[in-house]
């Protein structure tokens, strides 16, 4: 027999064991963003839960942008380690995004803006319900530029109206 598929919304939920705080190792997916961050191998990082994004990406007003990095910069202050997984954060994104599309679709709103989060340096989520074009068109709804560079978009001064102190 075959096991239904998880809703996006049912993957929203909390892992049991998380958040977990473990020591950086070179051979981690995530090592290269976090050493960028700062992390040593070593140190510790946390591996988040699903709610602890998206509380974050909840409060992202409009006019406002974060990024992943901002986000895992937060975290990682808020559990008192030197980094963030931004792999699982990433994906906790991506989730987050597709469940709020999933709710709108069943006539409800999760308040969750994620087309204002951003991957890192600006750049657009090809990942996010309706891939590149979507989220290009709602940045856009909202007034920010959107600029092609290859076949990745970015928004245009980003950095000027980035959101990293989160409450």
């Amino acid at each position: 027999m075959r096991s239904k598929r998880k809703t996006w919304q049912e993957k929203l939920a909390d892992k049991p064991g998380y958040p977990k705080v473990i020591a950086l190792q070179a051979g981690f997916p995530c090592y290269n963003a976090v050493h960028k961050m700062g992390a040593e191998v070593g140190e510790p990082v946390v591996l988040v839960n699903p709610s602890d994004v998206v509380a974050l990406m909840q409060q992202v007003p409009p006019g406002r942008l974060t990024t992943i990095i901002e986000i895992c910069r937060w975290l990682a202050r808020k559990y008192q380690t030197k980094g963030c997984c931004t792999l699982t954060a990433g994906i906790f994104v991506m989730t987050a995004a597709n469940a709020a599309e999933e709710a709108k679709r069943e006539g409800r709103d999760l308040g969750i803006p994620y087309w204002r989060t951003l991957k890192a340096d600006g750049y657009l989520n090809e990942k996010f319900p309706g891939g590149l074009e979507a989220h290009k068109a709602l940045l856009e709804a909202e007034g920010f530029t959107v600029v092609q560079k290859g076949k990745r978009y970015y928004v245009a001064g980003y950095r000027d109206v980035l959101l990293g102190d989160f409450e």
